[in-house]
């Protein structure tokens, strides 16, 4: 009986033993695993912190002085454009010498005509003026003869006088003839059409073999090869343009031509209560006459807070900028947005100047996003105040770029 209670004793002891040990080692397990866990999730956890999402380039807000601009619409017309006309009449025209858009000079011969019957008319008041002097030379000879008999009583009174008088008309006679002369002479001349000062044709009628009549248009000549912009001002800006201002004209293709304003009109147009101002623009290939453009005058100038027009994001009809936080995280910051100024854009509000916002690849990012920040490629420069410019605009749907 006592044999039999030890051995149940044993047995039993033996198995809380083994009980216990399972016990320890499930938990010794359980601990391992948990340990191994929290390394590896604070090790993922650090990997993702640190690891930034996208890397850029950054830019700081900065002042500087901007032209205030009015905006204005206009054609491009000549500054004085010369009508050249002929002035003989009932001549052949003979050869023309030039097309539209030849540049020429001042007395340059641009056309001529048949001077076959000029050259004749002048041939014949040489002849007349030849027989007028033999008649002249003659009739004074009479009156000095006349002249001579008058105190010898040879000859009457009545006789010398006739004498006298016929010297007289002999001399009005050639004087008349050699008019004739200037008469014809001026016709032969206006067989050679020249060009009244230098410039561009920019219109011909003129067609070889014509018989024009005085005063028929053959040319149209823009003088000194100028152009103006004639811009259309409303009567509450017109007080803001004053001559000698700056002005940038953008023609249809989109190229900006300088100007500046010669005059502004004295008068408003009592239907469209517009006025013009008259520029004068630099020879560019780019500025037609006829072309109708848009221009920009420099009435003033201010002070502008702008960042580069690449770090305006559109987003739900609104502007921001991602500014740059401490530990490379960016903040998306709401803006309102003003001018523009070459390749930047003015701030009214939301930034400060000097702080740092992301210039490339702003719209990628969102609010709270870490960036790896690398240097620009060139340093962005504050755009200069003569550089081009929109129309100013308070909507920062319209201001920020599209995406």
């Amino acid at each position: 009986m006592n044999s039999m209670n030890r051995k149940v004793l044993t047995i039993s002891i033996l198995a809380a033993i083994a009980v216990a040990g399972i016990a320890v080692n499930t938990v010794v397990a359980a601990d391992d695993n948990k340990s191994a866990a929290t390394k590896d999730a604070a090790k993922s956890g650090a990997t993702t912190a640190a690891k930034p999402s996208l890397t850029v380039t950054t830019a700081q807000a900065a002042v500087a002085s901007w032209p205030i601009r009015l905006a204005a619409n206009g054609n491009i017309a000549p500054w004085q454009e010369a009508l050249i006309g002929a002035e003989a009449n009932g001549l052949r025209l003979n050869d023309v010498r030039v097309n539209v858009g030849d540049v020429v000079r001042r007395g340059q011969v641009l056309a001529t005509f048949a001077a076959d019957t000029a050259q004749a008319d002048v041939a014949q008041v040489n002849a007349s003026i030849a027989e007028s002097e033999a008649a002249l030379a003659e009739a004074t000879a009479n009156a000095a003869r006349a002249k001579s008999l008058q105190e010898t009583g040879a000859m009457s009174a009545q006789q010398i006088a006739q004498y006298l008088t016929a010297e007289k008309t002999a001399q009005a006679r050639l004087a008349a003839v050699k008019a004739q002369l200037q008469s014809s002479q001026l016709r032969l001349n206006f067989t050679r059409v020249v060009a009244p000062d230098d410039g561009v044709i920019s219109a011909r009628a003129a067609t070889v073999g014509a018989v024009v009549g005085s005063g028929q248009e053959l040319f149209r000549l823009i003088r000194k090869s100028r152009l103006e912009w004639r811009a259309e001002v409303t009567a509450n800006e017109l007080g803001k343009v004053l001559p000698g201002q700056a002005v940038i004209v953008t023609t249809p293709g989109g190229t900006n031509v300088n100007g500046k304003v010669r005059i502004v009109a004295p008068t408003v147009d009592t239907q469209t209560r517009n006025a013009l101002v008259y520029v004068d623009l630099e020879k560019s290939a780019a500025a037609k006459a006829g072309m109708y453009a848009k221009g920009e005058f420099s009435v003033a100038s201010s002070n502008a807070l702008s960042v580069p027009q690449g770090a305006v994001v559109a987003r739900d009809g609104f502007a921001y900028l991602m500014r740059l936080e401490a530990a490379n995280k960016v903040a998306q910051i709401k803006v309102q947005t003003g001018r523009r100024v070459g390749d930047r854009v003015e701030i009214l509000d939301g930034i400060k100047s000097g702080e740092t916002v992301v210039a490339t690849g702003a719209a990628f990012l969102t609010d709270g996003d870490t960036v790896r920040v690398v240097a620009a490629p060139a340093a962005a420069k504050v755009a200069p105040a003569n550089a081009v410019t929109n129309s100013a605009t308070n909507s920062a749907t319209n201001a920020a770029p599209k995406q």
